[in-house]
């Protein structure tokens, strides 16, 4: 409808709206892919306009004007974040960061900490009652828009009409120009596809049916969404929605059924994207648009159960420090919501965060994992905050974990070239031990197919995977949690002490193909314990290995030994392997009866210690019989 029928004397041209912006004025500027991109093209057109300072959250057409002198002379930049148009001005000066986290910039505005005297947005045309919405700049733009002292507004008939906290009634804008125009495009395409491939493969592990999640800004947490079509009824509280949730909520993978704080809507701030994602969220009462205070509001996020944040970071130290607003004493992006929603997602009942990223920048040439955070570099994320880590290489679990552990969790999620230097410094640094053996050099992607899950009696769901080194203090645990008679029967010796020697010495010769070992894991009061050890090792002939296992007491008669047994029999022929041997003491009747039981013509001898020595070939395994 045209904004005509509503105080036709404030329809003006855009000349005039912007002759109304005085001398010295501070201007507050719509965000992102909703600025009103005809109004500041006229702003900055206007040559009686001088010393006009601009509050904007994330810019993107004054990017063009940037390394004009006479603009930067009669213009001066505050952002909130800064965009890709804006970086290279960033680095050389051009323009004024200010740190703040998105959810407090609305309280920068009403306390009048930051003054707006103009605030030039852009509004879809009012409806029948004099309404306009804010469409896909809700974000902090309200709050502007109560504490300027002029308002001007771009009535654009291609910005969409938007349900929720959306809305402003012609009485409070002073000035409407009308100018229908495309709205500004954004593509958070990741470029590398391989290593957004494998990042989303791992993020997908952490992410279970039901889970409601944050996307933080960014090209690479968009991108990977895409690789989380498997699951089921996820939900959406997040700032930012782009083009790269359509699919997921076309194939039924994001319906917000389970959401406990206004299920069934997508809540979010505001919309980058194409004009796909623009006519998708046109009066779609599936998305609740809110300020920037209530969707990155840590208690509020923290009424979503089970919220999973998922943001990225420029650079992780061997302490869990995250950097994400600066390459050293260069501002590259800003603090955005990141700290907010990992505040949220700590509070919220099954919540945790994810910080996603490649392992390296520059073409390879530079590890992101790094010893210590780059000189200048902004600790945004500090180490108390962080759950997960997450790059091409697997997860590194941060929470609770020791700075010893920190380090061989994230040295063996760094890329392969960067692994044993990391290790040196943390040396250096007194962070672990000194005879600390480095993570394996090779890229261990294909263990991912070693993961799998049982299902127990009880109902219990038990999961299985290769042993890493910095399973260190869990596999310590485990074994202190056994009976003596259990250590006996694994080790042949009542062996009383693990300590980090003995684990070095077992770790110095794991490669995962003629040694490794698999360990089961079960879920209890929100983290994992082992629970299972199987094991082989190559043994002194070609293509045979030893085979050991280790069970915890009250997981015993499950048939977790069996299924252990035929997983590592699965590894070992890929492997090269034929034949299994193992040593069993005459007393352990269940473990014979395991091994006799899937090779029933196993050959068993008695040796000169007094125990069986048996010789399973796996041709011979009730597997390949059926």
């Amino acid at each position: 409808m045209s904004p005509h029928r509503f105080h036709s004397e404030k329809v003006v041209t855009a000349e005039e709206a912007i002759s109304k912006i005085r001398i010295g004025s501070r201007v507050f500027l719509g965000t992102g892919c909703g600025e009103p991109r005809y109004l500041i093209r006229e702003m900055v057109a206007n040559p009686d306009l001088h010393d006009i300072m601009v509050y904007q959250m994330l810019s993107g057409t004054l990017g063009r004007y940037v390394n004009d002198e006479s603009f930067l002379k009669r213009f001066s930049l505050k952002l909130f974040l800064i965009s890709l148009a804006m970086r290279k001005a960033a680095f050389e000066g051009k323009i004024d960061y200010i740190p703040s986290y998105i959810s407090r910039i609305p309280q920068l505005f009403d306390s009048k900490t930051l003054g707006i005297d103009v605030a030039m947005i852009q509004v879809s045309p009012p409806d029948e009652f004099g309404y306009c919405s804010l469409g896909i700049s809700v974000d902090v733009t309200k709050s502007a828009i109560a504490n300027a002292g002029v308002v001007i507004a771009q009535v654009n008939s291609k910005m969409p009409r938007t349900m929720g906290d959306t809305f402003v009634h012609v009485k409070e804008i002073d000035y409407l120009v009308e100018c229908d125009e495309p709205l500004q495009r954004w593509f958070p395409e990741f470029k590398d596809v391989d290593i957004a491939r494998r990042i989303g493969h791992f993020v997908s592990q952490l992410v279970d049916d039901g889970s409601t999640l944050q996307i933080g800004f960014g090209s690479l947490p968009h991108t990977i969404l895409k690789y989380l079509d498997k699951k089921k009824d996820l939900g959406i509280h997040t700032q930012l929605i782009t083009d790269a949730f359509i699919p997921l909520i076309e194939q039924n993978v994001i319906t917000n059924r389970k959401k406990t704080l206004l299920p069934g809507r997508i809540v979010a701030s505001m919309v980058m994207g194409t004009e796909k994602i623009y006519d998708y969220v046109d009066n779609n009462p599936m998305f609740y648009f809110r300020t920037s205070e209530f969707v990155s509001n840590p208690t509020v996020i923290a009424r979503n159960d089970n919220l999973i944040s998922i943001s990225s970071a420029l650079e992780v130290d061997l302490t869990g420090q995250v950097c994400t607003d600066s390459l050293g004493y260069l501002f590259y992006g800003g603090i955005g919501d990141q700290v907010d929603f990992l505040h949220g997602s700590a509070m919220s009942h099954g919540g945790f965060s994810i910080i996603a990223f490649p392992s390296t920048a520059n073409d390879g040439e530079v590890s992101r994992i790094v010893p210590h955070l780059s000189e200048g570099a902004g600790v945004a994320t500090t180490r108390g905050d962080i759950n997960y880590v997450v790059t091409e290489y697997g997860i590194a679990h941060l929470s609770g974990k020791s700075i010893y552990q920190r380090v061989m969790e994230l040295a063996q999620i760094a890329h392969p070239k960067f692994r044993e230097q990391l290790i040196e410094m943390a040396k250096k640094r007194h962070y672990i031990f000194v005879d600390q053996l480095p993570p394996l050099l090779d890229d261990l992607l294909f263990l991912e197919e070693y993961k799998s899950t049982l299902e127990v009696k009880g109902g219990r769901t038990l999961s299985f995977r290769p042993l890493l080194p910095s399973d260190e203090f869990a596999y310590r645990n485990f074994f202190y949690s056994l009976k003596d008679e259990t250590i006996y029967f694994r080790f042949f010796y009542r062996m009383e002490l693990f300590t980090h020697e003995v684990v070095q010495d077992q770790w110095s010769s794991m490669d995962y193909r003629n040694n490794l070992s698999i360990i089961g894991l079960n879920q209890s009061g929100g983290h994992e314990e082992i629970i299972a050890v199987g094991s082989y090792a190559r043994g002194e002939e070609d293509h045979d290995a030893e085979v050991a296992f280790v069970i915890n007491e009250d997981f015993q008669g499950l048939g977790i030994a069996s299924y252990l047994l035929e997983v590592l029999e699965k590894i070992a022929m890929e492997n090269g392997y034929k034949r299994f041997f193992a040593s069993v003491l005459k007393e352990n009747g269940a473990m014979l009866h395991v091994f006799k039981k899937r090779y029933p013509n196993a050959k068993v001898t008695l040796s000169a210690e007094n125990d069986y020595r048996i010789c399973m070939d796996f041709y011979d395994s009730m597997e390949d019989q059926e």
